[in-house]
């Protein structure tokens, strides 16, 4: 009985105990909120390996994944969108990243972070492999490196820019064309004898439009008084046509007396008359009858005629050569004018359509280097030039030969820690281009700091105007195995006196050989790409001689 009793507490130990790990195995589990996984763990390098976060919360937790281009030593190369599905109360969110390394090697992916309701959960630690690309030579024919292709120049395709010029030639020719024909034919300007001439066939011409017929009154009554105005202002010299009826009328008075001419008190009223109907016309909407408008009509053709016998013949002959004359020059001018004005009109089109097209099929930097003209171009297309300067001496190859300055003798004076300088340079350092090679001699008692006397140049251009000064330097060793550094940035340089600021783009090439120093700085505009190869072919030129 004892026995039994012992067996049945032991049977029941053990069913207490796998409860306690069931629960436990079921805690866990649920504390696991994160489960990992990738589609490979070994994969090319430059492959994408998409990695896959998976939670399941209730729809009122808040989910915050990682984010950042790194995940360890792994490269994000996108993080996609997070999926949700919602079943029941609970969301399942789903979220992948595009993971590489473009390194051969194992690499481990590390436990990320996943906040869930402001508490951190823990994805799983990978290892991944990444295996690099075998290039098997025997089935990969190898080829011999191609000579460098000349690329076609400004005239490489001349027909092309021949055939748009004459396209947009064409074009103008048809819209003249167009323009000529569908345009009002002008009446040709008739040149008249004498005044009185021109005032009779205007008046005819005006009989001959019918407008009293077609109820236009307005119209004839302001073309009936312009010209009795025009034959006044051209025979007695008055305003006639600026001047309101009342100046008008006192003006033609004054003339009268001035002029000696025989007109009748009749005569004045007459036309005083004409011009305030046709003032009511034109103004009140006066509408006259049709026996008041002839006799209007009538009055204006006495008046005008009576004006031009009451006017001496001689006197009247020489106005009327005269007239004659300045109204065949005036009409000669307007004519030139009017070419003059077409011509130009044509000839901007044309190059304004020239420079369109080429913008259009070369690019505006194009149509800026070649048409308009760049001067760091010229410099690189031009003759080169291979030169030593300076002891120890520089050789180096510049787009033109560098000349001696004469402010080289500042660098030795009082305690300046240089022995002997010797200074040579083209341009300025705000000009579209500028290069400077020193060389020169210390004291035997200082140490060269290649750094110190890259500050030291910084600090004199800052004085000079230089602002935002931005630089890097590293190591570089020439072909003759001598030590150096070069240092490159950039910098806004601001003329004190105009105020203007210009971008830079510097480097600086320096050498030590015992108590020697060889300095090369060029520069040019930021955003001057051509400038950018000029100083590459410099660099690249550059060799030094050994200091004796």
């Amino acid at each position: 009985m004892q026995h039994r009793l012992t067996f049945v507490k032991q049977k029941m130990k053990i069913k207490l105990y796998i409860v306690f790990l069931l629960f436990s195995t079921f805690v866990f589990a649920q504390q696991k909120r994160v489960t990992t996984s990738v589609d490979s763990t070994k994969v090319k390098i430059g492959a994408q390996i998409n990695l896959t976060l998976k939670t399941t919360v209730d729809t009122l937790s808040k989910v915050i994944f990682p984010e950042g281009n790194l995940f360890g030593a792994l490269e994000v190369l996108e993080s996609y969108p997070t999926d949700t599905i919602r079943e029941d109360f609970n969301y399942h969110l789903v979220k992948k990243y595009g993971l590489t390394q473009w390194d051969s090697g194992s690499y481990m992916l590390p436990r990320l972070q996943i906040t869930i309701n402001d508490k951190a959960h823990f994805s799983d630690s990978l290892l991944l492999e990444f295996a690099p690309v075998a290039v098997d030579t025997l089935k990969q024919h190898m080829y011999d490196i191609k000579d460098i292709a000349q690329a076609e120049g400004f005239l490489g395709n001349w027909w092309l820019y021949v055939l748009g010029i004459l396209l947009v030639v064409g074009l103008l020719y048809l819209g003249y064309i167009y323009l000529k024909k569908n345009q009002k034919p002008k009446e040709e300007a008739i040149v008249y004898a004498t005044p009185i001439e021109k005032a009779t066939a205007h008046l005819k011409k005006l009989e001959q439009q019918h407008l009293i017929e077609r109820g236009e009154v307005k119209a004839y009554y302001s073309e009936l008084t312009d010209i009795a105005r025009t034959y006044i202002e051209e025979t007695i010299d008055i305003p006639a046509m600026e001047s309101t009826t009342a100046e008008l009328i006192d003006s033609f008075k004054k003339a009268i007396i001035r002029k000696k001419l025989s007109l009748t008190e009749e005569t004045i009223a007459n036309l005083e008359k004409v011009l305030k109907q046709a003032d009511l016309v034109k103004f009140a909407k006066s509408k006259p009858l049709e026996f008041e408008i002839a006799e209007d009509r009538t009055k204006i053709e006495k008046t005008i005629f009576k004006i031009h016998q009451s006017i001496p013949d001689l006197v009247e002959e020489e106005e009327d050569l005269d007239d004659s004359k300045k109204i065949q020059e005036r009409l000669a001018k307007k004519k030139r004018k009017q070419q003059i004005v077409l011509a130009s009109f044509i000839s901007v089109f044309l190059l304004f359509a020239v420079f369109i097209f080429f913008v259009a099929t070369k690019g505006i930097d194009f149509v800026k280097d070649s048409i308009i003209g760049n001067p760091t171009k010229e410099l690189l297309n031009g003759e080169w030039v291979t030169s030593e300067y300076g002891d120890p001496p520089i050789r180096i190859e510049t787009p033109k030969v560098l000349t001696r300055m004469d402010d080289a003798e500042s660098y030795t004076k009082g305690q300046s820690p240089f022995k002997e300088a010797i200074l040579f340079g083209y341009g300025n350092f705000t000009d579209d281009f500028y290069i400077n090679v020193m060389t020169t001699k210390l004291k035997d008692s200082l140490e060269i700091d290649l750094e110190k006397i890259v500050e030291g140049n910084l600090m004199l251009w800052e004085k000079s105007g230089a602002q935002n000064i931005l630089v890097k330097t590293e190591t570089h060793s020439s072909g003759e195995g001598v030590n150096g550094i070069r240092a490159f940035g950039t910098l806004v340089f601001l003329d004190k006196l105009t105020k203007r600021s210009t971008k830079l783009y510097y480097e600086m090439l320096l050498f030590k050989q015992n108590k020697g120093l060889q300095q090369i700085i060029v520069s040019k505009l930021e955003e001057d790409e051509l400038g950018g190869e000029i100083i590459d072919r410099i660099i690249q030129s550059v060799e030094l001689g050994k200091l004796e």
